[in-house]
């Protein structure tokens, strides 16, 4: 996530100095914690927050455990690890409490311009998708013009049922009217978008209250802006205080922030992040795992998030034959799209960029070798700019053709040129693998050895 990257930067200097040496003293360890103190505070994190996590990890970091162990500047690093999981909630608290006895009923609570009506859509179609219940939403905002048609829409690009729009109904009927409709069309799920508030306005926040007590919601979820920091934080407590919320779900994590409003959110309210939006697509809601965002704080990566979103964003029947041309050892620039297009459905460069371990130290040279999307879609264009047949055989595609290409793409001749290199290494890596045997017999290319990163299990047994 792009909101951490300057405390990530901040943290990962601090612990590799820790790392980086074999013994440790107490002033070691309290040097290191006054410059996580300051990183913490620069990156909005609330004060008393930064105070108990200090203290915390100073209480376990300092025992005689860890600084005369073999390894203290690890230890050191494990401990502020772990307490990074704990602030942002431990693990497993972010699955959605569905009843047992449909409909679950969601109440979606927050300020103006949280994005909470996209989000309200967002979510229904999470849960419509991945986990094959029937959603119905309903917009109980009669304060803001077209409110309700606005839900309605979004509704419909998101592949799920709305509540038709009765004009001039207050929020309380249509509330009873959304609860009725839900029980008997046999939704699972109800998601009710109440009206924003500009401030903590007290007549809405007791229309809040009122709904709450009408409908009885198994969760109350409220959507805050993680660009505004300690605000977010406060509305957070707010809420909670006068509502009694069961969750929290943070849009614009994929912003420049400073990050601190996730990291202090579960401490100040109790409550825990539930989901984060990172986009403004309706596919752009992830559910917030604290253990793997602690990870990706320290520079540690999110390989288990990255693996989830291949899985989830994969063509399977164009995998499974792109795998059989493999086997042959046949690879065109048609298959070169293919793979260029589904990186752009897993997030493009920055989305899997960002979840490798360890990404923070290559940092400045990935932006200096301009690795970003542009670069993925500049490609698509090349390919899209050739004729069939010089996708199918790019050995024809010769000055004049390249030409042609670069001015059909708007690109230049240096990038077709580099497309096409691009091209031939793979071809010809999957030619050298047939010959080899396939996969089984990748081995013999790298000295009997499979190569670094390959999963052992796409060996053949025996």
């Amino acid at each position: 996530m792009r909101m951490f990257e300057n405390l990530t930067g901040r943290l990962g200097r601090v612990l590799d100095r820790l790392k980086g040496r074999g013994v440790l003293s107490e002033g070691d360890v309290d040097e290191a914690l006054r410059e996580i103190r300051v990183a913490l505070l620069e990156a909005d994190v609330a004060l008393p927050v930064v105070k108990d996590f200090v203290a915390d990890v100073r209480e376990k970091a300092v025992g005689q455990e860890v600084l005369r162990s073999i390894t203290p500047g690890q230890m050191v690093v494990k401990i502020v690890h772990d307490r990074l999981v704990e602030l942002l909630g431990g693990v497993g608290t972010g699955e959605l409490r569905l009843a047992a006895s449909p409909p679950t009923v969601i109440l979606m609570a927050g300020l103006q311009g949280s994005g909470k009506t996209t989000t309200a859509a967002k979510l229904g179609r999470r849960l419509e998708q991945r986990e094959k219940k029937r959603v119905l939403l309903a917009s109980l905002d009669v304060q803001r013009p077209a409110a309700q048609h606005q839900l309605e829409v979004l509704a419909r690009q998101a592949g799920v049922a709305s509540l038709p729009i009765v004009p001039g109904q207050p929020p309380l009927e249509i509330a009873r009217r959304a609860l009725d409709t839900a029980r008997r069309e046999g939704y699972d799920v109800l998601i009710l978008d109440t009206a924003g508030r500009l401030s903590i306005d007290e007549a809405l926040m007791g229309e809040l209250v009122a709904l709450r007590d009408l409908v009885r919601p198994h969760e109350i979820l409220l959507v805050a802006d993680a660009l505004t920091g300690q605000d977010a934080v406060n509305t957070a407590r707010i809420f909670h205080e006068r509502v009694g919320i069961t969750g929290i779900v943070l849009t614009r994590m994929d912003g420049d922030a400073r990050g601190g409003a996730a990291l202090s959110m579960r401490q100040v309210t109790g409550r825990p992040i539930r989901f984060v939006g990172v986009g403004e697509k309706l596919d752009a809601l992830e559910p917030f795992h604290p253990e793997r965002v602690a990870a990706r704080i320290l520079d540690m990566g999110d390989v288990v998030s990255l693996v989830e979103k291949a899985a989830e964003t994969i063509d399977k029947e164009q995998a499974e034959k792109l795998a059989r041309k493999m086997v042959k050892g046949e690879f065109d620039l048609e298959d070169l799209k293919s793979q260029l297009l589904q990186l752009k459905k897993m997030g493009g460069m920055g989305g899997i960029l960002g979840k490798l371990p360890g990404i923070q130290k290559v940092k400045k040279q990935l932006e200096d070798a301009k690795l970003d999307d542009r670069i993925l879609i500049r490609q698509v264009a090349i390919i899209d700019s050739m004729t069939r047949e010089e996708r199918r055989r790019p050995d024809i595609i010769d000055g004049s053709r390249r030409r042609r290409i670069a001015r059909g793409s708007g690109t230049e001749v240096s990038e077709v040129n580099r497309l096409l290199k691009q091209h031939r290494q793979m071809r010809d890596l999957m030619r050298q693998m047939k010959k080899a045997g396939g996969i089984g017999g990748l081995k013999s290319l790298f000295g009997g050895r499979l190569p670094p990163g390959l999963p052992p299990g796409l060996l053949p047994r025996g």
